[in-house]
């Protein structure tokens, strides 16, 4: 099994993938297979904390793979996606000792098969490329994907699969911490879609401002960027308030609750992939030492060259 983890800033995500089939290694000589996951068995979606320990985050996972009756021991490969630094030696650590693997972080180095045309192509979050690989893989191109998390990510791609770059605003569960933080009378609320338009009391006005608000605020950015890549485009969703956003937009045709994950089985085959090791004949061959691989930039907008 594979098992993936995206760790945002406010949740991280994980889930697990069964092997379904398997491809063989494109030298024909090579007594190596290269694993190929596709079914999600299982995913969760948990708080994201700093303070935690390995061992605290470890008991974590663990008791989420009892619920699951998922066997830690099962596990193969692991793949993380990390906007979190301070988290990543933690996870490691998690990683190593709970599941005997050594992660794959996406990170500058690793194979994505999307060539990056940022002026700064280190300076893309690991999630942004992540959901990019998935959405040109699975819709195609030229794509947006529209990642609904902390903060609101629009990421395009050309036809040819060339992460071209985005746009980043205030995700709409910060926008609205600091229109309760800053506003002594007006109490919080859930945001959801209200029933009517016009609030006919406090609650129901605000529900209205945030929904109705940051529905326009989607909507026309994505009309800016459609006006740029051509009206073909396809439109994803992703994120923890996708549903919610999503499926009121005129332009998002597809919400996916499971781009991201996707993204990161995807990155993680391709690496392997990358990196066959031989097995003496009747055997399996082992993971790549992932851990290992040289950190570079991802590849830059001078070559255009994929990584």
């Amino acid at each position: 099994m594979l098992l993936v983890l995206d760790v945002g800033n406010t949740n991280t995500v994980l889930g697990v993938f069964a092997k379904v089939a398997k491809m063989p290694a494109s030298d024909a000589s090579s007594a190596s297979e290269i694993p190929h996951y596709e079914l999600l068995v299982a995913h969760w979606r948990v708080g994201t904390n700093a303070m935690h320990t390995v061992d605290e985050y470890g008991v974590l996972f663990r008791n989420l793979f009892a619920m699951a009756n998922l066997e830690a021991k099962g596990i193969h490969g692991i793949v993380i996606s990390s906007v979190v630094p301070p988290l990543d030696s933690t996870l490691r650590q998690v990683c190593e000792r709970y599941f005997s693997t050594k992660p794959l972080f996406i990170e500058p180095g690793v194979k994505t098969g999307m060539p990056v045309q940022y002026d700064n192509p280190a300076e893309v979050g690991a999630d942004r490329i992540v959901n990019a690989v998935a959405a040109f893989e699975k819709y195609g191109g030229p794509c947006v994907v529209v990642d609904f998390g902390t903060a609101t990510t629009f990421d395009c791609v050309s036809p040819k699969g060339e992460y071209l770059g985005g746009v980043i605003c205030p995700g709409i569960g910060i926008s609205a911490e600091a229109l309760f933080e800053r506003t002594a009378r007006l109490p919080r609320v859930d945001i959801r879609k209200p029933a009517r338009i016009i609030g006919s009391n406090t609650v129901g006005s605000l529900q209205s401002g945030l929904y109705y608000g940051y529905l326009g605020l989607v909507d026309g950015i994505l009309e800016l960027l459609l006006g740029e890549l051509g009206e073909a485009t396809r439109v994803v969703s992703t994120g923890g308030l996708a549903p919610l956003i999503g499926t009121g937009s005129r332009y998002i045709k597809h919400v996916d609750e499971f781009l991201t994950l996707e993204g990161l089985r995807i990155i993680w085959e391709r690496n392997f992939a990358a990196k066959p090791v031989t097995a003496p004949k009747g055997k399996t061959s082992a993971a790549p030492k992932t851990s290992d691989a040289p950190s570079k930039p991802w590849p830059s907008g001078k070559s255009r060259s994929a990584r």
